[in-house]
């Protein structure tokens, strides 16, 4: 019976998003999205999101001194900078590579530049998650990902090019929205809301349960955390946060 209804609440939900269908079918969807729609939102949603996960994130990025590689220096890789709103928790000194598969964040990216003058950055790449191939292996101290893993084509291919651009020991760091708990109501609502989310918001997937990718890709030290960001009338509360050691 609850399967039923949330095919009934998708198909409402679909018939409400029918001009972003119609767009989508006539291939006009996803270029608007990746240019306009897409950064302009997430530009919107990261900074609630900022203001609730800052305690995490806080936490999170605490220990990242202590991956500097032998030179003294931290070589850090983020996966899907976005407008760079991590950059605030890094250290002082530190020397950041940008990758994205988006290359229509450059307002808010020079912003967050601006903005943290501490930090070195190396340069920035338009590649996807999965192919970092500008990328030599064992070129990294770090690799951070936050906010990115809900929408690569490929958790176990992303993860596989993390696992290859870190050096032995470097870290992996990561906080993503996941599913729900199976018998919960929330879950019940990603489940009715995720055809839709997906095509509206480039990719996102709200299902996935992504620390069983984590706990795969064979780190050889994994800290996970499930918590909850309260995102009001939003479906991605619940989130993992942690590191892996390569």
């Amino acid at each position: 019976e609850a399967g039923a209804i949330a095919l009934l609440l998708r198909a409402c939900l679909a018939l409400l998003a029918s001009p972003v269908y119609l767009l989508s079918f006539l291939g006009l969807w996803e270029p608007f999205c990746r240019k306009v729609f897409f950064p302009f939102v997430l530009d919107k949603i990261c900074l609630i999101h900022d203001k609730k996960s800052k305690k995490h994130k806080q936490e999170l990025f605490r220990n990242l001194p202590d991956f500097r590689g032998p030179s003294g220096a931290l070589r850090l890789l983020e996966i899907g900078t976005g407008g760079g709103s991590n950059f605030q928790f890094y250290p002082a000194g530190c020397k950041v590579t940008c990758t994205d598969i988006n290359p229509n964040f450059q307002e808010s990216l020079a912003k967050n530049m601006r903005k943290n003058q501490h930090l070195q950055y190396e340069g920035f790449l338009v590649a996807a998650g999965e192919d970092l191939g500008q990328v030599p292996s064992g070129s990294v101290d770090a690799v951070v990902c936050t906010l990115v893993l809900c929408s690569v084509n490929s958790v176990s291919a992303t993860l596989k090019e993390v696992m290859r651009v870190l050096r032995p020991g470097g870290a992996f760091y990561f906080l993503e929205h996941v599913a729900a708990e199976h018998s919960s109501w929330r879950y019940f609502w990603q489940q009715v809301c995720h055809p839709t989310w997906k095509l509206v918001f480039a990719g996102c997937c709200l299902t996935r349960e992504l620390w069983k990718d984590l706990e795969e890709a064979k780190f050889s030290e994994l800290k996970i955390q499930h918590i909850s960001v309260a995102m009001p009338c939003m479906p991605i509360e619940p989130h993992i946060v942690g590191y892996g050691v390569k």
